[in-house]
């Protein structure tokens, strides 16, 4: 990759901080998508500042591109528990709650969402997608339907506003499901 003042993608990354580095780094992947596992290394080498930024980058064109994701899932659930930054998880998260996730995987994902889900450490937007991913699992793995109620009913005392409202919806659905 050429361009006049840039040589790679970390460069690109570690340039600026902006919604138009990102855009513009997404549109240079939209253009050679051989270069989107590039950007997924360094996501996933877990260094920052360079990882977030790579993540926000990530997140922009899985979300149009799905398919592009999918040969990383396994790889990015494995990385998941040495995310320390908030940016890395929340974006994570969000790609994992729009993606297919492997049976294979299920254990050790849905392990992460629950310990999030409970934690007061963790952002809301990090426990907001946790929910949707164990709402999602919870269709087919019909035990983990009660956990998931328990669980965001022991939370909401000591949630934000954001966290009730979602967890409200999520409850409504699970309780007409366990009905």
């Amino acid at each position: 990759m050429q361009n006049a003042n840039y040589t790679t993608l970390t460069d690109l990354l570690l340039s600026e901080t902006s919604r138009r580095n990102t855009d513009l780094i997404a549109g240079l992947i939209f253009q050679k998508p051989e270069l989107f596992g590039e950007l997924v290394g360094i996501y996933l080498q877990n260094e920052e500042p360079v990882s977030r930024r790579a993540v926000w980058v990530v997140d922009t064109v899985a979300e149009k591109l799905p398919q592009l994701l999918e040969p990383f899932i396994i790889k990015i659930i494995l990385k998941l528990p040495e995310f320390k930054h908030d940016g890395l998880k929340r974006n994570t998260m969000r790609m994992l709650a729009r993606s297919d996730i492997p049976e294979n995987q299920s254990g050790l994902i849905i392990k992460i969402c629950f310990d999030w889900l409970i934690s007061s450490a963790e952002s809301v937007a990090v426990k907001v997608y946790a929910m949707d991913i164990l709402y999602r699992f919870s269709q087919t793995e019909k035990d983990l339907k009660k956990e998931l109620a328990v669980s965001i009913e022991w939370r909401m005392q000591e949630e934000t506003p954001g966290f009730k409202t979602h967890g409200r919806k999520i409850l409504k659905k699970l309780y007409r499901e366990m009905m």
